[in-house]
């Protein structure tokens, strides 16, 4: 008999003689587990979002997202007056809870607490707060064609706090000297040029976006958001935010978010825990969107292809975001609320639009426009077609009854044109013709007022590198962009002559403004070591902009045009209510020579008038004779 044999015959009796004490030791262990699963502390409470609300809101509905270790074994519960849980809901995660709140109209503001049980009692308390809203918070005014905004990149506009270049919590350390590093700019960096922004003429900024992107490389730009409730501790806080919103606005500028609802960035905390088996699209792995905008509205097209285009990732660092979940829509939904309460924002500007899901954004749209009946919303639909822009517009009949509630869209047809317009040799089927029939294409939007215009921004090369230098070309484009019909924005550093590459080179384009950091020998805030060019078209966009802050004709007014002739492409606009009438012509010349402008042809709109005034010398304009013009010079004229 083997030694093991024999060893196996005792293993029973010796089991007979110690399985009672093992036994009054395991119901113990269980006991103490069973307590310390009771034991709060070990319900960790990891994230609560929304951080605090709001009593007053249009939606009397509120989620909140809870997020803690074997969170969703508890049963949240509150007393507090005017508030009741309506539902919860859990999913596949245990780590998070789903709490849908009913704010009564006459709830107050206060601090509540919401109470986390289980069978044996409760066993976390966690503070929640309901705030006062402002005055008149939900008629807050927005932007519109009234506004000049200007678009800024914060990491490269300007650093006013050098300390918070870098940050324990955050991967990415500030790297000057790289093209796509992080450079420090932040939001003291803009507060500490408010007055040099007023006083340019800008009404609105429209900062891309300051949220947490705590990610390994290429952090810089905002777009791979990483926390929705956190701006990025290098850009600022959260009440750093609020307060430069509130010194912008002392000097009669409002701000405008940056929205990202399509993705979020892989370092978002979600990553490490999804809330649900249906987050993300493609959740198990990376699938590339196809880039194809046209599919979403082509009749014609495969739903795989479809799938593939709102669905697919960006990049491999850029998950891309399910808002058919209605648990992340509600999420979403109420983030933009949020902040748009928080922060007392003047707009929002959505970003990637048409990447989302459709049915979603028109609710989310909606959601955020009937809280904030006059606020406006512009989206991002890069695509050089109108019809696909019309689409998407608020007020639109689609083939397939699509409605839409986004207001306002970026003039991409029209964007993407300019340089080619601008550029080529004038002929009868090229050059100003082209900007003309573009416009004349006005007519499939609900309305082409509310279309937002740019020389460039921070996804295009350099519009003055696009012109190959040349100031009289450059004026011309900022001329048109300031009078045409939509809502003027100029990226920052386009005043200044700031370059790129002609072939898109996303971290060279968005360089850094000169001044912006100490020791910079050229300041564009100061004018100090600009050259004369750059100067000049400063003090251009400057004189520009500060008349067009008067002129109803071009916030209000009608605009009607006149085919290209001779290289000078003419339109009117004109305002007239009542007693009060005021029209600006603007003449577009492409003529490389000195020229004349019969005005005969635009006696209707001229009205007999003898004399305007030219915008930007501030001289008389005769308008009785024909109007003689230097080479490439563009002008407008007010009467």
């Amino acid at each position: 008999m083997s030694q093991s044999t024999v060893s196996s015959m005792f293993v029973p009796v010796r089991f007979v003689f110690i399985f009672p004490f093992f036994f009054i030791l395991l119901c113990f262990g269980i006991a103490i587990s069973s307590l310390a699963n009771a034991n709060p502390a070990n319900y960790n409470l990891k994230h609560i979002e929304p951080m605090h609300w709001w009593v007053g809101m249009h939606n009397p509905e509120l989620q909140i997202m809870v997020h803690g270790e074997a969170i969703a074994e508890l049963h949240p519960s509150v007393n507090y007056s005017g508030v009741t849980i309506k539902t919860v809901e859990r999913t596949t995660n245990k780590n998070y809870l789903f709490i849908n709140l009913h704010i009564a109209t006459n709830a107050k503001p206060g601090k509540l607490e919401l109470q986390f049980s289980d069978k044996s009692g409760v066993q976390l308390r966690v503070p929640y707060e309901l705030q006062k809203r402002r005055a008149d918070s939900a008629l807050r005014d927005s932007f519109s064609a009234k506004d000049v905004i200007y678009l800024i990149t914060p990491d490269r506009f300007a650093n006013g706090n050098p300390a918070n270049d870098n940050h324990s919590s955050m991967v990415e350390v500030a790297d000057r000297t790289s093209p796509i590093g992080r450079h420090g700019g932040d939001m003291k960096g803009i507060q500490n040029n408010l007055d040099y922004i007023a006083r340019m003429g800008f009404t609105m900024i429209w900062p891309t976006p300051m949220i947490e992107n705590n990610q390994a490389e290429y952090s810089y730009h905002g777009y791979s958001p990483t926390n929705l409730y956190q701006m990025d501790p290098r850009m600022g806080s959260n009440e750093d935010y609020k307060n430069l919103v509130a010194a912008a606005r002392k000097k009669g500028v409002g701000f405008i978010q940056d929205i990202v609802l399509n993705h979020i960035g892989s370092g978002h905390w979600w990553m490490q825990d999804l809330p649900a088996a249906d987050w993300l699209n493609f959740q198990s792995g990376f699938v590339p969107t196809n880039n194809q905008h046209t599919t979403v509205l082509d009749i014609h097209a495969a739903p795989e292809d479809i799938k593939h285009f709102t669905d697919g990732w960006f990049v491999e660092s850029m998950p891309d975001m399910n808002q058919r979940n209605p648990l992340l829509a509600r999420y979403l939904i109420q983030n933009t609320i949020w902040w748009i309460e928080y922060a007392d924002l003047s707009g929002v500007r959505e970003d990637t639009y048409a990447y989302s899901d459709k049915e979603f954004l028109a609710r989310w749209s909606r959601a955020v426009l009937d809280e904030y009946p006059h606020l406006n919303i512009v989206g991002e639909e890069m695509n050089s077609n109108p019809h696909i822009l019309a689409y998407w517009q608020k007020g639109v009949v689609n083939r397939d009854g699509y409605v839409s509630h986004l207001p306002t869209l970026m003039d991409f047809p029209v964007v993407y044109l300019m340089p080619e317009v601008l550029n080529a040799e004038e002929t009868a089927s090229n050059g100003l013709i082209k900007l003309y029939e573009m416009i004349a294409n006005d007519f499939v939007y609900a309305d082409p007022m509310k279309l937002m215009l740019f020389p460039d921004n921070h996804d295009m090369s350099r519009i003055y590198s696009l012109l190959h230098e040349n100031l009289q070309l450059l004026k011309t484009s900022l001329l048109f962009t300031a009078t045409t019909r939509g809502i003027p924005q100029f990226y920052y550093g386009t005043e200044v002559l700031t370059k790129s590459p002609l072939v898109r080179n996303d971290g060279l384009l968005r360089a850094d403004f000169p001044g912006g950091w100490a020791g910079d020998k050229v300041n564009g805030f100061s004018a100090q070591g600009l050259s004369a060019d750059q100067r000049e078209v400063q003090n251009y966009l400057r004189t520009l902009l500060t008349w067009r802050k008067s002129s109803r004709a071009i916030a209000e007014g009608t605009l009607t045009h006149y085919i290209p002739e001779n290289g000078h492409y003419v339109y009117f606009r004109r305002y007239e209510k009542g007693q009060e009438q005021e029209q600006v012509m603007v003449v577009i010349n492409k003529n490389k020579t000195a020229s004349v402008l019969d005005l005969n042809r635009f006696g209707r709109l001229l009205q007999g008038r003898n004399n305007g005034v030219d915008v930007i010398s501030g001289k008389k304009v005769d308008l009785t004779k024909p109007l003689t013009l230097a080479p490439l010079e563009s002008v407008a004229i007010y009467f």
